[in-house]
């Protein structure tokens, strides 16, 4: 992989994100909790991850929900909405109180990412807001969100890729990391297609729920057994344990190969 860049988050650092959105309790815990009790609760996870691996750094990060899939399609028709610039500023200085990055996630729906993407280009010129995208809510089949899982490829990819390295170089910036999520193998294609460039750090995130073995399973079937560059894994507070399963700890997720250097919880 290309060698990092001066101000790279990765490999020297670990990310360790809190995702959601604050208008909705049900899509994670930046909305579950009241602000101060989820920012407690979040420095309790840094501090936790930091002990079970003092060797790695952590990087805080929150993970916002910035355009968000819908099963209605909207003013747009594009079954799609997209957050207010004042939402985003709230989030970010929620950041900023911990030191943290920000992450703008994209669910598309029927919107094309070339499209989407540009619409927060004045939030990612911040040398601290990063990009991730989420294949599940990209509905290429005209499907409604929701109902089928969605889908992008590696042109896609490099799209918003070659976008976040133009703004790089442009606004003199430090690399941008970009998050795709998978949790099947139709929700990347063509993955050995994916062109790294070193102004933009690409994680490809485990994100299924469930079973400890379970989780295992996606991570090695969907992330291990096609590279791309470093690699995330999920936790879900409520979805993982619900039949009885504990979550798992840092340290279960330090015995995974290759070690995950994103944590995402929802």
């Amino acid at each position: 992989m290309p060698s990092p860049l001066p101000g790279s988050i990765l490999p020297g650092r670990r990310i360790v994100a809190y995702y959601g959105n604050p208008l909705s309790r049900r899509m994670g815990v930046l909305g579950e909790y009241p602000r101060d009790e989820m920012l407690r609760r979040f420095d309790r996870e840094i501090a936790k991850w930091q002990a079970a691996d003092p060797s790695t750094p952590v990087q805080p990060a929150l993970h916002l929900i910035a355009a968000g899939a819908q099963g209605e399609p909207g003013a747009a028709g594009k079954y799609r909405s997209i957050m207010r610039d004042t939402l985003v500023e709230q989030v970010y200085g929620w950041a900023k109180s911990r030191a943290a990055i920000l992450f703008i996630d994209l669910q598309a729906g029927r919107s094309d990412i070339r499209e989407l993407l540009p619409k927060f280009d004045h939030f990612l010129m911040r040398p601290d807001v990063h990009l991730a995208i989420d294949p599940e809510f990209m509905m290429k089949s005209g499907h409604r969100p929701g109902t089928k899982i969605g889908t992008m490829s590696a042109a896609d990819i490099n799209y918003a890729a070659d976008h976040l390295t133009e703004l790089v170089r442009k606004h003199g910036l430090p690399p941008k990391v970009l998050i795709i999520h998978r949790f099947t193998r139709p929700m990347v294609t063509n993955a050995k297609a994916i062109r790294l460039r070193p102004e933009v750090q690409i994680v490809v995130n485990m994100d299924g729920w469930g079973a400890p073995f379970l989780k295992r399973d996606s991570y090695r079937d969907y992330i291990v057994t096609e590279p791309v560059q470093f690699t995330g894994f999920k936790l879900f507070y409520h979805n993982d344990t619900k039949k009885g399963h504990a979550l798992m700890a840092p340290e279960d997720v330090l015995r995974l190969r290759p070690i995950p250097l994103y944590i995402q919880y929802q």
